[in-house]
């Protein structure tokens, strides 16, 4: 039994970690950090957060089959994904207002995934401009999200802006066209955008001034005049008020990216992207932000698959905490997750180096739990790894 060179070395070589290991420690820490407001914003939910703890839970009902046959062979818990190399099947999620949890905000949050070697999909709702996250990391490989604005030259800008600051894929996001019904935020009377928060990406465009009637004055957020206009056009503008499979069409005509939709539960949704030229999907449903009472993500996961047939990668985000929570995922069908508050959590509380530690930690347990269930590579898992383990 060789810790040899893991994280796990490296912590126990150090005499511990400034860093919480478990899940739920990692939050209680955030928490005690963070002002309520902005924890919050970040570990809030929609309604009773029914469908929150339901992502959670969902992976409870699965056990692992443990092996003991086994080779003297390396485990490499590595994966591709349309291009984009990545030391561990874990992305970070896109995630918004990244500055609420640390100042170094998305930028740090970068660091800490290519520190690893991994990657951040970034938010449309960055605190910091896009290329100035893709610059804080020049060895990441960032992909962005984009929500699809109702102006059509803002939309585009945003994407011609990713592909030329060297972000690798699309991600459109699916899941949050409209607002859903938060009452941790609203106790707290606190929407982040109005106070300047998550509106990098915006702040930096020229369209989008365009649209406010302002010209900044130079970098930096704007005067509150021009904040308090350009909050309000942003609100009008931030989605478009449909989206069909064809329209991917019109997206893919602007750029050689990429594309993946995000938030599809529906696995007749999932066909129809798929036969419009999606590149890619991503099985999610916020992380219970939106949608209470909703399905777990983990349980549409595999009829998506299914409706996918292999045909692009399917992604999975929406109550992963654990490495073996990544491995149940991938063996119900998901080429690689993604993560969202705890890498948030993990910001909060050191920054860059916070991030890593979650990932580190993350890819640590994952490999581990692959090598014991009898694998050495993520391409051999499948459902045999998987029993039911009955109602909880």
């Amino acid at each position: 039994m060789a810790y040899t060179g893991s994280y796990q070395s490296q912590v126990f070589g150090n005499g511990g970690s400034p860093y919480p290991f478990g899940a739920a420690e990692l939050e209680e820490a955030a928490r005690v950090k963070l002002s309520p407001e902005a924890f919050d914003y970040i570990a809030g939910a929609a309604g009773r957060g029914l469908t929150a703890r339901a992502n959670a839970a969902a992976f409870s009902r699965y056990g692992l089959t443990y092996r003991v046959l086994h080779q003297d062979i390396p485990t490499d818990p590595a994966v591709t994904i349309l291009g984009t190399s990545l030391a561990l099947p874990v992305l970070l999620a896109p995630a918004g207002v990244a500055d609420l949890a640390h100042p170094e905000a998305e930028a740090g949050a970068a660091r800490g995934a290519a520190e690893v070697g991994t990657s951040l999909v970034l938010s449309a709702v960055t605190s910091s401009p896009l290329e100035d996250v893709a610059a804080a990391a020049p060895s990441g490989h960032p992909w962005f999200q984009l929500a699809w604005s109702r102006d059509e030259r803002l939309a585009r800008s945003l994407v011609h802006r990713a592909e030329k600051a060297g972000y690798e894929a699309i991600v459109l996001m699916g899941d949050c066209y409209a607002a859903g019904w938060r009452p941790r935020e609203l106790s707290h009377a606190f929407f982040p955008y109005r106070h300047g928060h998550g509106l990098g990406n915006y702040y930096s465009d020229p369209r989008f001034w365009a649209l406010a009637g302002h010209t900044p004055s130079g970098p930096g957020l704007p005067d509150d005049a021009a904040r308090e206009a350009a909050v309000a056009v942003w609100n009008q503008v931030f989605t478009r008020p449909s989206f069909a499979p064809g329209d991917l069409a019109t997206l893919k005509s602007w750029t050689d990216l990429p594309i993946l939709v995000k938030g599809v539960c529906d696995p007749s949704e999932a066909r129809c992207l798929v036969e419009a030229g999606a590149d890619g999907i991503v099985v999610s449903n916020h992380g219970g932000r939106q949608l209470d009472n909703g399905v777990a993500a983990l349980d549409c996961l595999p009829a998506v698959c299914a409706a996918v047939a292999g045909r692009v990668p399917v992604l999975f985000d929406s109550g992963i905490r654990t490495g073996t929570d990544v491995l149940i995922a991938l063996a119900l069908g998901a080429d690689a997750v993604m993560i969202g508050r705890p890498w948030l959590y993990g910001l909060a509380l050191g920054g860059a180096d916070g991030v890593a530690h979650v990932l580190r930690s993350l890819k640590d347990e994952f490999t581990s739990a692959l090598t014991l269930t009898g694998h050495h590579t993520c391409a051999t898992l499948s459902l045999s790894d998987l029993t039911p383990a009955g109602p909880q």
